[in-house]
């Protein structure tokens, strides 16, 4: 004779929330859970239905996204990794997503494009490339408007005429101060010059003006129309941050997926040439930081952070190792992009340590 569990029961046996297990048996996605009176009761013998709450591989569904500006450090080459240590189906079920140094957003456009979060955060301290998400997010037909005009213009002149167009451009953005009426001119000036610049570098000086001299791009795609409109489209429901990492404290909880990708540990003197802004970040910022790891750990969320492997060239430089004894380290395999040589971008190991 067939017996039945409650909803509570079968939510203690499956270990997932009792209003989990009503709206399976509300989508009819347990089978024989039947409504007597005004609860529902579920077949003994039932089994766990697959939970993709948080995944959605339905291929017409999918919205195609990726970065819109080039990013030194971006993590494009290391999504599978990185993916593999999101929550999987029979494991808790996570609602909310936060990447407070988001930078190009290499794995939250993936996220995006994949994954369906009820809530997302992002920040980072860069306040042009913040104004840039927020005018995509806001006000995408003037931008696209703008870059189209750029794109028209520079794309069809000679090498000097580039040359000209290019460093007027940038001394217009380094002129122009960001404020609400200049956010959409600097975020067109912001995207132009990262995909006309060497290497897609954002360098500043030490007087916060970008120096990045320009780049050898024989048809650079300086207005990609289509994948600014998809990123509107997905931002309007993502929460949009300028600011410290420390600000997202508010945010993350123990329903929390947390990526958090900081300047990386120079490997060499040499290897510190790209500034990312005014300021550095040297160990006394990565101790800051693991605290901070330590504080959200504590709130029950789940955590990957990415950095450099210093063991790649100092064997008995264990700087992470000591500093991340109490999560899980592992070195994965990388390309380093960034070298005046392209000889010398050879593989090296990077880090990602988790809770």
């Amino acid at each position: 004779m067939l017996s039945f569990i409650s909803a509570k029961e079968a939510a203690e046996k499956w270990n997932i929330s009792q209003r989990r297990v009503l709206v399976l048996c509300s989508e009819r996605r347990i089978d024989g859970a039947m409504m007597v009176g005004n609860m529902w009761i579920i077949p003994s013998t039932a089994e766990k239905p697959i939970d993709k709450r948080t995944v959605r591989y339905e291929k017409e569904h999918v919205i195609s996204l990726k970065p819109f500006v080039k990013w030194v450090g971006g993590k494009s080459q290391l999504i599978d990794e990185l993916e593999k240590m999101l929550p999987t189906d029979g494991e808790k079920i996570l609602t909310k997503y936060c990447e407070p140094m988001v930078g190009g957003g290499a794995l939250f456009f993936n996220i995006l494009s994949k994954y369906d979060f009820e809530q997302l955060y992002i920040s980072d301290i860069n306040a042009e490339l913040i104004n840039a998400y927020q005018v995509i997010k806001n006000n995408v037909d003037s931008l696209i408007e703008k870059l189209q005009e750029m794109q028209m213009l520079f794309c069809p002149m000679d090498e000097n005429g580039r040359k000209f167009y290019y460093y007027s451009i940038r001394d217009k953005f380094n002129d122009t101060q960001l404020c609400e009426n200049t956010a959409t001119e600097k975020a067109a000036y912001f995207i132009f010059l990262n995909k006309t610049c060497f290497n897609g570098l954002y360098r500043v000086n030490r007087k916060g003006q970008f120096n990045v001299p320009m780049g050898a791009y024989k048809n650079p795609m300086i207005c990609d129309e289509e994948n600014l409109r998809n990123i509107n489209k997905v931002l309007q429901n993502v929460t949009i941050v300028c600011g410290d990492y420390s600000l997202s404290r508010q945010f993350i909880d123990k329903d929390t997926f947390v990526y958090l990708d900081p300047p990386y540990r120079p490997l060499s003197e040499t290897s510190a040439f790209t500034s990312y802004n005014s300021d550095t970040f040297d160990d006394n910022e990565q101790i800051r930081l693991a605290k901070f790891i330590d504080e959200i750990n504590a709130s029950g969320a789940k955590i990957v952070l990415s950095n450099s492997d210093p063991k790649n060239v100092n064997p008995e430089d264990s700087f992470f190792d000591e500093l991340y004894k109490a999560y899980q380290i592992k070195r994965v395999s990388a390309t380093r992009m960034i070298n005046s040589k392209a000889d010398s971008r050879g593989k090296i190991n990077e880090l990602l340590i988790c809770n």
